[in-house]
Formats: C-alpha cells, sequence, structure tokens
C-alpha cells in the first residue's frame, strides 16, 4: 500500500526580526547572530497571526493546492504546538470545522519540533490499519518565539524561533510522492532541560513568577545539557536519517534532497559533510529563522520552486526537538511505478 503526499500549504507572517535586531536585544554582536546563529532574519506573529489560525490558512491552501473537497478528508491531525489560543483546547478539532473537514475526525499530537515527521509515520499507520482512512490532513500552527527572553544567555541557541503555519495532505494509494519509512528517537534524560517553569501545575502563574519571568522559556541544567548534547544529538540526528533511508530499501548515497530544520550554521554544515551532500542538497533557512516543525515543510516548497527537489528524487524530513527527540521521514519524489 502506497501513502502520497497530495500537496503542502505554508503561512508566513509579514511581520519579522533582523539579526540586527536580536543582536541589540540580546546585546550581542551582530556577526554572532548572523553567522553563527545563522539567523539573518525570522518571521515573527502579528496581531492576529495566532498558532492554530496561522495552521488553518496552510491547511486551506493544501486543499485548494489538491483540487479536492474538503469533505472528502477522513482524518485531521493537528500538528501545531501546544502554545496556541487557548492554554486547554483540542485545536485539531477546531481546523477541521474551519476548513470544513466535517467527515472527518480530529486529534493533536505533540512533540516539539519533532511533531510533523512522528505525524506522518501516526499517519501512516493509520492509514495502513484502517481501510476507511483513505485522506489525512496534517496542519498547524507555531509561534513559540512568545517564550523567547533575548536578555536571557542560557537560551541563546533557541534565539531562531520563529512563527509559520504548515499542513501536509496524504492520500492513501497515490502514486506519487510516496511516503516511506520513518525514523525515530527518544531520550527523556533531556526531559527537563527546556522548560517554561511557570504555568504548570508545579509552578502555577503569580504576579512573582511574572516579573521573575519565570514565564518564558529557560535551560535548568546549562552545563549538563551542553554534556550530553554533544554526546548524543548529531550521533542520533544522523542515525535516524540513515535508518529511515535504509529501512524505505535505499542507500544513504542515493539521498538527493534533506529538508532539516534550522540550526547553527556549523551543525547544518556538519550534517552535510557527513552524509557527503553538497550545499545544493538542502536549504539553510537564515532567511526564515526556526518555524519548529513547520521547518521540514518550509525546506520542501523552497526547493521545490528552485528545482533542487525533482521526480525520482529521496527527499528525506529531519527534525529534532527538545525533550529529547530526533526523527526522519524518506520520501520518493513524484511519480512512482
Amino acid at each position: 500500500m502506497r501513502i502520497g503526499i497530495v500537496s503542502t500549504g505554508l503561512y508566513l507572517p509579514d511581520e519579522y526580526m533582523t539579526g540586527k535586531e536580536i543582536a541589540e536585544l540580546a546585546g550581542i554582536p551582530t556577526h554572532i547572530v548572523e553567522e553563527k546563529m545563522g539567523i539573518k532574519k525570522k518571521y515573527v506573529p502579528g496581531k492576529d497571526d495566532h498558532t492554530c489560525e496561522m495552521g488553518i490558512i496552510a491547511a486551506k491552501q493544501a486543499i485548494e493546492r489538491a483540487g479536492i473537497s474538503p469533505l472528502e478528508i477522513d482524518v485531521v491531525i493537528y500538528i501545531g504546538e501546544e502554545h496556541k489560543e487557548y492554554p486547554l483546547w483540542t485545536a485539531g478539532i477546531k481546523l477541521q470545522e474551519a476548513v470544513g473537514a466535517l467527515n472527518a475526525w480530529a486529534f493533536d499530537v505533540a512533540l516539539r519540533c519533532g511533531t510533523t515527521v512522528m505525524a506522518l509515520k501516526v499517519a501512516k499507520s493509520l492509514m495502513i490499519a484502517d481501510p476507511k482512512i483513505n485522506t489525512v490532513l496534517l496542519a498547524g500552527g507555531y509561534r513559540n518565539v512568545d517564550f523567547i527572553d533575548y536578555q536571557n544567555p542560557r537560551t541563546r541557541f533557541m534565539f531562531n524561533l520563529g512563527a509559520g503555519g504548515g499542513a501536509i495532505l496524504l492520500k492513501k494509494d497515490h502514486n506519487e510522492n510516496v511516503l516511506l519509512e520513518t525514523q525515530l528517537i527518544t531520550d527523556g534524560s533531556f526531559s527537563e532541560d527546556v522548560v517554561v517553569v511557570s504555568g504548570g501545575t508545579k509552578n502555577p502563574i503569580t504576579k512573582e513568577a511574572l516579573e521573575q519571568r519565570l514565564n518564558k522559556l529557560d535551560v535548568l541544567d546549562p552545563e549538563g545539557m551542553k554534556q550530553r548534547l554533544e554526546q548524543k544529538s548529531m550521533v542520533n540526528f544522523i542515525k535516524v536519517i540513515r535508518e529511515s533511508v535504509r529501512k524505505s530499501g535505499y542507500k544513504e548515497e542515493e539521498i538527493s534532497y534533506i529538508a532539516m530544520l534550522h540550526m547553527k550554521k556549523s551543525a547544518h554544515e556538519y550534517v552535510l559533510k557527513e552524509l557527503g551532500l553538497s550545499p545544493e542538497q538542502s536549504i539553510y533557512l537564515e532567511e526564515y529563522g526556526h518555524i519548529g516543525q513547520i521547518d521540514q515543510i518550509l525546506s520542501l516548497e523552497l526547493a521545490l520552486k528552485e528545482g533542487k527537489v525533482k521526480d525520482g528524487d529521496l527527499v528525506v524530513f529531519v527534525s529534532a526537538g527538545i525533550g529529547y527527540a530526533w526523527g526522519a521521514s524518506a520520501i520518493k519524489w513524484g511519480k512512482v511505478r
């Protein structure tokens, strides 16, 4: 059974921040932000750019591009962030109603910046297991930039967080852009390294918590996290890529394009070098920032526009999310006989 990508959708806000503006807020040199962190510009939310709403716009675009009725959609999987319009809310059901997928049922999934890759695996598994599920919509938005405190040096590696929305429409027995195998790794030893301290059951929001900026992202054990990441992060990042390709029946050297999340420039270049890929076989998102789990959709759309992905290419989506989670999905692009 083949599960194929029929279309994608993307929404980027009108508002953005430059690397220079980030540098001024953080009190660090502009060249560090632009060259080392790799942020020349990043998208940030405008007044009406709410999380689920950005996903709705992207989803409508994907449906229109596919040329189908939303009534054909059987399941809606919300792939946006947990930080959304309301603290306790199933956004997928709102998105389902807003796009007119009235015959579908919906639910939310979350794995931080690894959500899209994980949701591809979930969607494919559902479609294989249930003969009545033929069309699945994945969509959601992201604006975790709201949690960044530019005066906190412990969170500098997250200064790239931005905003946007994305969507993917999957269909059973669609012999184009075939979704192959996905590999995931999670490691709970990082689970409480990066958190928003205040707002949960341990530390409710109070006036004092807000004054101390405990409602922003923070790193509780920066040195310990750094040591553990140095041991595991890139190893697992490369591992999920290689395993997704191997499980799909291909060789590493057959990768044509890799849709990577935004990270510091040296890490991006390391991954390409380790896999024997050229800079032309990926796009560094220095003009967009890190839009969480939307990065892979953004990268694919840019690559298609630039002619970097063609029929017959082996494309790999790869992600890493706080928690920590690493994931990769292989896709055979174009028509598959």
